[in-house]
């Protein structure tokens, strides 16, 4: 089993009232520990131009590297540590889309595909051209929801801005025939207004901090929240979740063992400061 990870990498800055640190961020670096962990066959396609990012990566050997003009940076603030549901975020909304020509060739040396990740950061890193492109595999597509809702909000800085929603143009497009989208309460209640049949979407995760998760099949599935006392570190967390829900759900038929599962891991990475380490 081969999963594809497309999406940026990051620099990210993480500032609690104790600490302010530097740390290496995006989605799909936090889901590339858990896949590797787990000895999953997987390739991450990303696009950055910052190479001291990848210094920590898991396996060089599974890193596509799509080189732009800029990278990514998101400041990630929790207020109160002994909330970390409460986070606030800003980013500089690079531009450095990864579009259909970028894949074609690199998509063409894979000798075998069973799932594509979507994670896109902000709403210019995956065009619709490229989704199109993608679903004409004919595999799973699990997409992380949060980024196509992204626009820059108020200047906090010569470079970094507020983090505001809004829903794009071309949403149906993107999100018709998508396998499980994956987005927390507030994106899904500004996206569905609890409409869950809109689109065309064999699975919808709904992610809640300490709250629990759930999934919309067939049928409503809540996903308790695995409890923690020695949380270390959120950041990345549902980027985790995400990875681990895949992995179970593409090897099992049960939307709950995956969110079960997912839970597990993701409390696991509370415990940790930085990606997840299997605490085994």
């Amino acid at each position: 089993m081969t999963i594809v990870v497309i999406g940026p990498l990051t620099q990210d800055q993480i500032i609690t009232s104790n600490s302010k640190t530097f740390a290496t961020g995006g989605a799909s670096y936090f889901q590339s520990f858990v896949f590797e962990e787990f000895n999953i066959d997987f390739v991450v396609i990303a696009n950055f131009d910052n190479f001291n990012l990848i210094k920590d990566f898991p396996n060089l050997d599974n890193l596509i590297p799509i080189i732009g003009d800029d990278t990514h940076y998101f400041i990630n603030e929790y207020p109160d540590e002994s909330n970390l549901d409460i986070r606030k975020q800003y980013s500089n909304f690079a531009d450095i889309p990864i579009l259909k020509s970028h894949l074609e060739s690199v998509l063409e040396d894979i000798s075998q595909i069973d799932a594509f990740i979507l994670n896109p950061l902000n709403k210019n890193d995956l065009p619709v051209e490229t989704f199109d492109f993608l679903k004409t595999f004919n595999v799973p597509i699990y997409l992380s929801l949060q980024g196509l809702l992204r626009i820059p909000g108020e200047k906090i800085d010569g470079t970094n801005y507020c983090i505001e929603l809004e829903k794009p143009d071309n949403l149906d497009r993107i999100l018709n025939s998508i396998t499980a989208l994956f987005l927390d309460e507030n994106e899904a209640k500004f996206i569905f207004d609890n409409n869950f049949d809109k689109y065309d979407i064999g699975e919808i995760v709904i992610t809640n901090g300490s709250d629990g998760s759930r999934i919309i099949c067939d049928d409503e599935i809540k996903i308790k929240a695995v409890e923690v006392d020695n949380i270390k570190d959120a950041t990345g967390c549902g980027d985790t979740y995400m990875a681990a829900y895949i992995l179970k759900r593409l090897l099992s038929n049960s939307p709950k063992e995956a969110g079960d599962f997912a839970s597990l891991i993701a409390s696991e990475k509370l415990m940790s400061v930085g990606p997840y380490k299997s605490l085994i």
